[in-house]
């Protein structure tokens, strides 16, 4: 009754856990691409006056090059100056020429952010009046194109690659040892460790391009290559080069030596020699264990410390769950790749036991256990609310991994009834005896022939034997339906990588809607019956209980006393209060302001000023000062046509 009921609980156990982790799991590894936050002048704006430089801020660092920033004209001739550069914080800002004429500007950008993303954009402002411009391809070819196309490939064959040696490999160490000297097993990781190598030669070369131009024709410029290099992204493609030759050493004692052994283990010998025989053997399996663990997390790392977990809140605790959470994909789909490939293309002489497939099966569990548990933690990192799911690219893709990781457990599920079908007595198997009697039957050929027609015979029969087994095995139907659920789940992870792969292109719906917050439009006008002005901006202090939003109502928004309404909300949207907040008016087309304003406390989350005087009409910059603890405090700000 227990071996029944075990595995079914474990079964269940696994596909709710599987469901959960997908729920919260993000692809890969864990913060957020950059986005623009903040502009000066503000998009679509109309300035009395020429700015003397341009502003741009985004949600977390970025790196710049000398045409990173550029400002165009209504005809489409840059008017920038110089060469960008940090101002402070995530702000840069790049110098304008003097004495520019009036009209629509366009403000360019193109840049990589901290986790190696490419990010660009373009938006327009005008001087004194709008006018019709000329612009209508800025030239930001980042990311995109047949550059992009072939970028991404590339990652989705480097993840496959990584996925297929590691897994392959824990595979033949952690389930079937004997796997070792099975030549398709053998194929299927060398074709893993080909695969990455050659898609991160490819990518190395791609990248100067991917992130620049765009364009087919600078894949090989060596001078983009060389900035490569001096790249993190670059470091860590080659440091995955280099330790993919450690792997190739390792691949090859694995292969050799270790496949050897494997097959001298019936050896004939003494009882000292087979000892010693087993001792050796167990000890290379232990150095190549270690030093397979010590490869493949330095493999998984070159994605970790270049990515999504090595930027944005903890990266300390980020990047080692995103290494684990990449090792457990990699025991999970690769191991079941190569399960299928054992299923399918062992040799009748080395065949696949029920042993072997229940070894995977906790392996398998247990990797679903990591990927739970690191799932949770990513989760929290990019999504940041249940809104996102529906609200973004990136939650709605999420929510299509889920739909296949439920499919993916549950095809496991009855992978696993059809191994223990297969463990049960009864269970059709192939007698070595039986064979071997029905191979010897007389084939009606005299004994007595010469040296060279009885090597034949006993090839002939060595054949004859050879085909009876497998016969024998695939006759059995529940080693044919284990042979078929283990395909539909390899398919449905072929399909899962996919969009694993985009998840870990996509913008995660944290800095999305963070994005979306802070660049939209302010709203109501003075035109509104009410003449009402209504502006939601989020902050985020960096400690605890620092996030929220504050929104400011402005009535009548007018030239002269207004009253001003100011709430703090926590990201449920319920209302909370803070120690301190402060409100400041600034109209920098005149040089007017900062403007205090110092609003009461009315109730929780409320704070009001009446009163508040605003000087003359114009694009108004309202900054909120936030404090959320002795030590904790930031000013978020937006701009909003006033009067």
């Amino acid at each position: 009754m227990t071996r029944t009921i075990t595995p079914r609980l474990r079964t269940l156990v696994l596909l709710l856990l599987a469901v959960t982790g997908a729920l919260f799991a993000g692809a890969a590894p864990a913060s957020a691409h950059a986005a623009l936050t903040g502009s000066d002048p503000a998009q679509g704006v109309v300035v009395d006056r020429a700015p003397t430089q341009i502003s741009l801020t985004f949600s977390e660092q970025v790196a710049l090059g000398d045409g990173s920033l550029r400002v165009l004209d209504p005809k489409g001739k840059p008017v920038q100056s110089g060469k960008p550069a940090n101002v402070s914080g995530t702000t840069y800002a790049v110098r304008l020429r003097a004495g520019l004429a009036d009209g629509t500007y366009t403000v360019a950008y193109q840049v990589v952010s901290a986790d190696s993303h490419p990010v660009a954009g373009a938006y327009t402002f005008s001087i004194g009046a709008p006018s019709r411009t000329v612009v209508s391809d800025t030239g930001a070819g980042a990311g995109g194109g047949a550059v992009g196309g072939l970028y991404s490939f590339g990652r989705y064959l480097s993840y496959a690659g990584f996925i297929v040696l590691v897994g392959g490999a824990a595979f033949v160490l952690a389930c079937w040892r004997q796997g070792a000297g099975v030549r398709a097993l053998q194929r299927l990781v060398v074709g893993g460790w080909l695969t990455l190598t050659a898609a991160t030669l490819g990518l190395l070369l791609l990248r100067g391009s991917y992130t620049s131009s765009g364009k087919l024709g600078d894949v090989f410029d060596l001078d983009l290559l060389g900035q490569v290099l001096q790249t993190k992204t670059g470091a860590a493609l080659v440091s995955r080069l280099l330790l993919l030759a450690a792997a190739a050493l390792f691949v090859a004692v694995l292969f050799g030596a270790y496949a050897r052994r494997e097959e001298e283990e019936g050896a004939e010998g003494t009882e000292g020699t087979a000892e010693e025989a087993a001792a050796e053997r167990r000890d290379l399996g232990f150095g190549l264990a270690i030093g397979g663990i010590v490869v493949a997390a330095g493999l998984a790392a070159s994605w970790a410390m270049a990515e999504h977990a090595s930027t944005g809140l903890q990266p300390g605790i980020a990047m080692p769950v995103d290494i684990v959470h990449l090792l457990a994909v990699a025991c999970w789909f690769g191991g079941l790749t190569a399960l299928l490939v054992a299923l399918y293309r062992a040799p009748a002489d080395t065949p696949l036991g029920t042993g072997a497939v229940g070894r995977f099966s906790r392996l398998a569990f247990g990797s679903v256990l990591a990927l739970v548990a690191t799932g949770v933690y990513q989760s929290w990192r990019q999504l940041g609310s249940w809104s996102a799911f529906t609200d973004t690219r990136y939650g709605q893709l999420l929510l299509v991994k889920l739909g296949l990781v439920a499919v993916m457990v549950g095809l496991a599920w009855i992978s696993r009834r059809w191994t223990g079908r297969l463990a049960e007595p009864g269970a059709t198997e192939p007698e070595p005896e039986e064979v071997a009697v029905a191979a010897a039957v007389p084939t009606g050929v005299a004994t007595a022939e010469s040296g060279e027609r009885a090597a034949q015979l006993a090839r002939q029969r060595d054949a004859i034997d050879t085909a009876r087994r497998k016969r024998l095995r695939d006759a059995d139907p529940n080693r044919s339906g284990l042979r078929r659920s283990v395909l539909a789940e390899a398919a449905v992870a072929v399909v899962l990588l996919a969009v694993t792969t985009a998840l870990t292109q996509t913008e995660p719906g944290r800095t999305e809607q963070e994005a979306r917050a802070a660049s939209a439009p302010a709203t109501g006008s003075p035109a509104d019956s009410s003449g009402a002005l209504t502006l939601d901006m989020p902050f985020d202090t960096g400690g605890e209980n620092g996030k929220g939003l504050v929104r400011i109502d402005l009535d009548p928004a007018r030239v002269g006393a207004n009253e001003m309404h100011l709430y703090v909300q926590r990201p449920d949207g319920r209302p909370y209060d803070i120690p301190e907040v402060k409100v400041a008016l600034t109209l920098k087309a005149k040089k007017i302001g900062p403007l205090p304003v110092a609003p009461e406390h009315i109730t929780t989350g409320h704070w009001a000023s009446s009163g508040v005087q605003v000087p003359m009409a114009g694009d108004w910059e309202v900054a909120v000062t936030v404090r959320t603890s002795d030590i904790d405090q930031v000013t978020v700000s937006k701009n909003a046509q006033i009067g």
